[in-house]
């Protein structure tokens, strides 16, 4: 499964928190990419490693046109943290990951198939999903 990249923050240490669409949250440690490839040691300079970002369409974070790492080395080695947003996602990655139309979220929503305050709430515009609640109502994730 692609695990698409929601947030990167930088941390001490040249570590990387990194948030996934899936509701899961993960600490990545850079230092050991200081001796598996030279080139990664240009992060230790000029404040570099702070400037990291999210790639374009969530496959990976870049710091320039030579530094990046992809979602799936963050995911297989970086180490899951638990947050009291685990397990929650946006309505626009649950229609992406589960294949479908967000009015179907919406309308399950108003039929009470998706209840208020338990399975979904709304946050200013933004509305999230519990991951679970995808999982009971919609079976396993349609993309990968």
């Amino acid at each position: 499964m692609f695990h698409k990249i929601r947030n990167v923050f930088p941390l001490q240490n040249y570590e990387l928190l990194v948030e996934f669409s899936v509701g899961v949250t993960k600490i990545y440690d850079v230092k050991p990419l200081f001796k598996w490839k030279q080139v990664f040691n240009d992060l230790k300079e000029n404040e570099l490693f702070y400037g990291v970002e999210v790639d374009v369409g969530g496959c990976g974070i870049i710091w320039n046109d030579n530094l990046d790492l992809s979602c799936e080395e963050l995911w297989a080695n970086g180490i899951e943290i638990k947050t009291p947003f685990d397990g929650l996602m946006s309505m626009n990655d649950a229609t992406t990951i589960w294949g479908l139309n967000e009015s179907t979220l919406r309308k399950s929503i108003s039929y009470g198939k998706l209840k208020n305050g338990i399975d979904v709430c709304k946050f200013g515009k933004q509305w999230v999903v519990s991951i679970q609640a995808m999982y009971r109502e919609y079976g396993q994730p349609k993309s990968k």
